[in-house]
């Protein structure tokens, strides 16, 4: 296993992360507790989840499940960094959701005792609050931080700007601010590098990128769909992808066969090799996906192969950062 700083810190995690949102609504607690296991054994150290994966509102049902696994013992709970976040609606009452010193509080409460735990390595702020004044958030997370229930801050789904106004608020009241910036990133959404991607490597932010394979679009769906093993391509992201973009799927399948490489693998050496990414966040439902994800580790791209990945999924605008991008 390779691992890197996250963002700015000293703190070290696995080149890719373990997503946990399919335990619970597609995988059982038991493969669950085989797919962190192995996880583990592979030496993936960097986990992430959100209180409300699970998708029964205020239940956390994701995070109790890894709170039972880190109760079977083994020193399972040390081994791992652990990423949760904050943000998303936990009940119908107005103050179970967003970033209100309130929320931000009790969640990490109730996080924590699902997660059976008394520390989570980074606490994430789901999506930006525009109606809380970054004096308030960081207010609580200092508190939080300053209790010993948070080590370090994160945010997911901001904009560059968010990044900086929260980097200047959090110096005013000198506080390290946040690490990393978890987002959506992959071959065909590369919004983040215009604005987000820049920001975050001037503040010394950590990028871990959601959904590298767009849903299972860079999966090998068409491979998958003609033997049947289609079942989570036919829908969402990736069915949208498919309707869209079938000829240049069938060109990026085409490619990945050419350089002997499985497609999912391609799309996360591709994220491995871009400026400021920390650690892709990888999703298994089962332990043989996991163990085919961590073969991305092992693939080095050639300056043709990315040459022709440019070519078949384009760079907004002239490629980089803006303002270049879009001017001049």
């Amino acid at each position: 296993m390779e691992y890197t700083k996250l963002g700015r810190t000293g703190l070290s995690v696995s080149r890719l992360c373990l997503g946990t949102m399919n335990f619970g609504p597609k995988t059982t607690e038991p493969d669950s507790y085989t797919i962190m296991d192995r996880a583990l054994e592979l030496g993936l150290n960097f986990f992430d989840t959100a209180d409300v994966y699970g998708w029964k509102t205020g239940e956390g049902v994701t995070e109790q499940i890894i709170g039972r696994w880190f109760a079977t013992g083994g020193g399972r709970r040390d081994k791992v960094v652990l990423a949760t976040k904050v943000f998303g609606k936990m009940s119908d009452w107005p103050n179970d959701s967003g970033l209100s010193a309130r929320h931000i509080v009790k969640a990490c409460d109730d996080s924590l005792r699902r997660l059976q735990t008394d520390h989570i390595d980074l606490y994430q702020m789901h999506h930006v609050d525009r109606s809380t004044p970054w004096d308030e958030i960081w207010q609580a997370m200092s508190t939080l931080v300053q209790a010993g229930k948070v080590l370090y801050v994160g945010s997911s789904n901001f904009a560059g700007w968010h990044l900086g106004l929260a980097q200047a608020s959090a110096k005013e009241h000198g506080l390290l601010g946040l690490v990393s910036e978890q987002c959506i990133y992959n071959l065909f959404e590369r919004t983040v590098e215009l604005e987000v991607v820049p920001a975050a490597q001037h503040y010394g932010i950590g990028i871990i990128p959601w959904s590298p394979l767009h849903g299972g679009a860079l999966s090998g769906m068409l491979r998958k769909q003609a033997t049947g093993d289609a079942a989570r391509v036919n829908e969402g992201r990736a069915s949208d992808a498919a309707a869209a973009n079938r000829e240049t799927i069938e060109a990026y399948e085409k490619l990945a066969e050419q350089i002997g490489v499985d497609p999912a693998n391609l799309a996360l050496a591709w994220l491995l090799s871009r400026p400021g990414v920390t650690a892709p966040i990888i999703g298994p439902r089962t332990q043989a996906q996991l163990d085919s994800a961590v073969g991305a580790l092992d693939v080095t791209l050639s300056s043709e192969t990315l040459a022709r990945l440019d070519e078949l999924f384009p760079p907004v605008g002239k490629g980089g950062p803006g303002p270049e991008a879009w001017a001049w």
